[in-house]
């Protein structure tokens, strides 16, 4: 496969103007309300762990968790006062993801929007790559 030269800022043309930071995982501001309100409550910072584990219908499952620090290999993402944490480990599974937080007739819960997904399960909290 040839190489391919990644597109840098500079070489963007002047009337598309800046490009909007990737970054590589998001938390969306109903999920990052939720966290808040869970913290509050159970009187913990504001701090989500998302990893990824073995297991599940689809081979791989998500697990969340409001976290006591943040460790110094963690990629933390903030928003509206709220951290996502993710490990080295479950990043490379969930890398482009958003994380969001829906409530539909059948409950609520926490979702991940994840582009590696090759296939997911039912209920939304298993998949394989």
């Amino acid at each position: 496969m040839p190489y391919v030269r990644p597109l840098v800022l500079s070489d963007a043309p002047p009337y598309l103007g800046a490009m909007p930071e990737l970054t590589d995982i998001s938390l969306s501001p109903s999920a990052a309300a939720r966290v808040a309100a869970i913290a509050t409550r159970q009187g913990k910072s504001p701090i989500l762990r998302l990893s990824v584990e073995g297991g599940g219908c689809a081979g791989f499952q998500y697990r969340f968790g409001l976290a006591d620090e943040i460790e110094s290999d963690d990629l933390a993402v903030d928003r509206d006062g709220v951290t996502l944490v993710v490990d080295q480990v479950s990043l490379d599974l969930v890398r482009g993801s958003m994380v969001d937080f829906v409530e539909s007739l059948g409950g609520a819960a926490f979702q991940v929007t994840n582009p590696n997904a090759a296939s997911g399960c039912g209920c939304g909290t298993s998949f394989s790559v």
